[in-house]
């Protein structure tokens, strides 16, 4: 497990005058959100969402028959890490050498980097860290003749033996990597079987970019994908081109997961198959594009519900300097704004002890680096200064980058411990 992190006055929103503490200690302390006994803007993570979340996923993977591998560049959090390998994860999902370090520290056994790995600096680091577990398996992706090269290049440079555990990527024209053609795909399988510096254990693809929300959309496109990559699997499976252990098919976003199982149950192929799933953000799901995509999801599937958001960041109303807007302590620096503005989801007026849903017109219609507009009704009540607002949020992975620590609580905000992050 990784080292103790201890919070202190260096942390964001972490009480001045109170003494260091690790984030195990912090429970003991008697905080309350709306006490108000730590600073403004402050993340928290609701304890009994996170809670189910995590099992709610986990069940679904092994009701579907496949693995999870849970992306860990969404939080980077070694004790969030800990709860998803505890709870039956097969293993984590980096994108970089330095994040699977940070896993490998936290206790993960198996990872996929769900990335290219072409630098000598990466190469060499992910040599280290093979070297200093003997239990340790890592997979990164290929998808060209020329990243081959480069390893290859490596490994006569440094005269290493090692032999790297790959999967080949499938891409989709116009975005992201991967291999855009099957013949392409197929001559770089063909190529890997004869490197005396890597094995193919598997075939990946990344289907999030093609998800709009919109089921018939979504189900035609993402099933396209499925059965190109399918296709590919098959062929290489039958070329010899697979080593000889069972295969890993393997799919990642976390929008449309359910549309990627036949994929990942690999039917067509002579041999055992390990479907790998890599979504990350349904450990603290969101109030905006992923529970769009999980409405969806529950219509598909039949579901009653899934997952529920656990991340909220608290602040307080500063200024309410004209009717229809109000200033918020929280801004760019504190909370996700890459696909929309943060959403007010709970309001607690100043001095009470409990919080109410936000009104349904409240808006943030802008965020400056240390301030969020909140937009009201001007005929309505108005927030007053001291109002404490509680934003969620639309993409978990950009609000956990602007945390060093989140306080964990329970429903009435009484704090209960605290995560860490390592960007």
């Amino acid at each position: 497990m990784t080292e103790a992190f201890i919070l202190d006055h260096r942390c964001k929103s972490y009480p001045q005058g109170s003494p260091p503490r690790s984030p195990a200690e912090i429970g003991g302390n008697g905080w309350n959100v709306l006490a108000d006994d730590m600073a403004y803007p402050l993340a928290v993570l609701r304890r009994s969402a996170l809670a189910h979340n995590i099992a709610w996923m986990q069940a679904y993977a092994e009701r579907k028959g496949v693995v999870l591998a849970p992306h860990g560049k969404t939080t980077m959090s070694p004790e969030l890490f800990a709860l998803q390998l505890a709870a039956g994860a097969w293993g984590l999902t980096f994108a970089s050498v330095f994040q699977l370090a940070v896993g490998v520290e936290a206790g993960a056994c198996r990872a996929i980097i769900a990335n290219q790995v072409v630098c000598d600096a990466d190469l060499d680091g992910l040599d280290v860290l093979l070297a200093s577990r003997s239990d340790l398996r890592v997979w990164f992706l290929v998808d060209s003749l020329a990243q081959l090269s480069l390893i290859e290049d490596w490994a006569r440079r440094r005269r290493s033996p090692r032999r790297f555990d790959v999967l080949l990527e499938i891409g989709i024209p116009g975005q992201r990597t991967g291999c855009r053609t099957a013949s392409e795909a197929l001559a770089l399988a063909a190529a890997i079987s004869r490197s005396p510096c890597v094995q193919l254990g598997g075939i990946e693809c990344y289907e999030g970019g093609l998800a709009r929300c919109d089921s018939e959309h979504d189900a035609r496109e993402v099933t396209a994908l499925v059965e190109r990559v399918l296709e590919v699997a098959r062929q290489c499976d039958r070329g010899g081109f697979l080593g000889d252990e069972e295969l890993i098919l393997s799919a990642g976003g976390s929008s449309v997961f359910d549309l990627v199982i036949p994929l990942l149950r690999g039917e067509g192929l002579s041999r055992p198959v390990r479907g790998v799933l890599r979504s990350g953000c349904y450990v603290t799901h969101d109030n905006g594009q992923y529970a769009r995509f999980l409405k969806a999801l529950e219509r598909r599937e039949g579901l009653g519900s899934s997952l529920q958001p656990a991340l909220e960041v608290w602040c307080m109303v500063q200024s309410v300097p004209e009717p229809g807007l109000a200033l918020l302590t929280c801004g760019r620096r504190d909370i996700s704004f890459d696909i929309e503005m943060p959403i007010p989801v709970r309001h607690a007026p100043r001095g009470a002890r409990a919080a109410a849903e936000a009104p349904a017109g409240w808006k943030i219609s802008a965020l400056n680096d240390q301030h969020a507009y909140l937009r009201f009704d001007p005929a309505a009540q108005p927030p007053r200064v001291g109002d404490r607002v509680a934003l969620g949020i639309s993409h978990p992975c950009t609000t956990f980058d602007k945390w060093r620590w989140m306080a964990l609580v329970d429903d009435d905000l009484s704090v209960t411990g605290a995560i860490t992050t390592r960007f």
